[in-house]
């Protein structure tokens, strides 16, 4: 049965709505929490407890294992209600659902151990570390940073390049091993996202079995999982882009984030006297200010809409270039970004009191902008190539 979500007038399903309701709580549970994780670099335990007993961790699972497995803007709504009360907190909450995701391009063998050990898992995808293809897998030595979320999971999946057997060249792979395999460093310190806790670890010599390789270009190019015909064709993960599919979460980040701050905008200039007497609700300034921030969020609400219609109709009526699914999320966020800016601008100094709501959302908007997959630039220079029959850059 189909329902419809009246905060973004889209169609979900009534699993997906309680979902959604049961983020809601989650983020507001990580709002009431926010000054001491922004002290600890890292959400509680609490909250992370709070994902996994709504099942929202689950949510991606595909439902030979007993996941609801929802849709990608479901996944994308839970993403962005959570963000609105703590973006950090929809940062961890974003992964841990997401890499449920990532097994489902695993042999079967390792896809087993992984989903019934029912741990979570994170990962770094940068291909920063040394692997070495020996007698059935890969060992694995590197310094891998910004492993978010880490301290409440049991599964890491590590980036590198490696030829394979079966390959005639290197390729992007990654590769699954437990945390008590690694040595785990608390570097996280930062300007922003703070709460994500992406500290280090450091894997030396690891031995990782053939079943816990995820070959991440095969994925990308063949959309299916590796046994090929006999798979299930309604998971939301196969028939798309993965990289396009892996990153829609950025976006709806930075949206809940810019949403509440056009709340928090509109809420104190209500509340505000200038130091002329004037109600600054009554000001054609705030208006306009308001106005121009609701027309911007707007815009980058349909935006996000034309990607989900990317993805969907990817292998019907594409393939798109991977560089328009990068300067989409790009600008998105960038116009999240501005909002964000333009919101603690003109609010003047209250708006910069340490560990403030404006102030939290700005610098939190700021780093998921800094993410490598955000960055505006990079992003639209791709999209430029493909516009002109060129190959883009990056991994779409």
């Amino acid at each position: 049965m189909k329902v419809q979500m009246q905060a973004s007038n889209k169609v979900f399903t009534e699993t997906e709505l309680k979902l959604i309701e049961k983020a809601r709580e989650a983020g507001q549970l990580a709002e009431s929490e926010l000054v001491t994780s922004e002290q600890n670099a890292s959400v509680s335990q609490n909250f992370v407890d709070k994902l996994i007993e709504s099942g929202i961790t689950r949510t991606m699972l595909p439902k030979e294992y007993g996941g609801p497995q929802i849709s990608l803007r479901g996944l994308g709504a839970i993403v962005r209600t959570i963000a609105y009360h703590n973006i950090s907190a929809a940062w961890v909450g974003y992964f841990f659902p997401l890499h449920n995701s990532l097994p489902s391009h695993l042999p079967q063998e390792g896809r087993d151990e992984i989903v019934k050990s029912e741990d979570l898992i994170v990962d770094v995808f940068a291909p920063v570390g040394q692997m070495t293809v020996v007698e059935g897998g890969i060992r694995l030595t590197g310094t891998y940073n910004y492993t978010s979320g880490v301290a409440f999971a049991k599964w890491i999946g590590l980036g590198g390049f490696a030829q394979l057997p079966e390959s005639d060249r290197p390729e992007f792979l990654m590769c699954f091993i437990r945390k008590d395999e690694v040595q785990v460093n608390i570097n996280w310190d930062t300007f922003g996202l703070r709460g994500s806790g992406s500290n280090q670890v450091v894997a030396t010599d690891v031995f990782i079995p053939r079943s816990r390789i995820l070959r991440l270009e095969v994925a990308n190019d063949t959309r299916r999982p590796p046994e090929g015909s006999n798979y299930d064709s309604d998971y939301p993960f196969y028939h798309v882009p993965f990289f396009s599919a892996f990153y829609l979460g950025f976006p709806n980040m930075a949206l809940g984030g810019a949403k509440r701050l056009i709340d928090e905008y509109k809420k104190r200039t209500e509340a505000r006297v200038r130091l002329h007497g004037e109600n600054e609700k009554d000001s054609p300034r705030s208006q306009r200010i308001l106005a121009k921030l609701m027309l911007q969020y707007k815009k980058a609400i349909g935006l996000m809409d034309q990607y989900y219609e990317l993805l969907a109709t990817y292998e019907t009526e594409g393939p798109y270039e991977k560089g328009e699914f990068s300067a989409i999320r790009a600008e998105i966020i960038k116009i999240s970004q501005d909002i964000a800016t333009t919101v603690m601008v003109s609010l003047g100094g209250a708006a910069l009191t340490k560990n403030d709501t404006i102030e939290v959302f700005v610098r939190d908007i700021i780093a998921v902008a800094s993410h490598v997959t955000s960055l505006y630039e990079d992003a639209v220079y791709s999209y430029g190539r493909n516009l002109y029959g060129y190959q883009g850059i990056g991994w779409g």
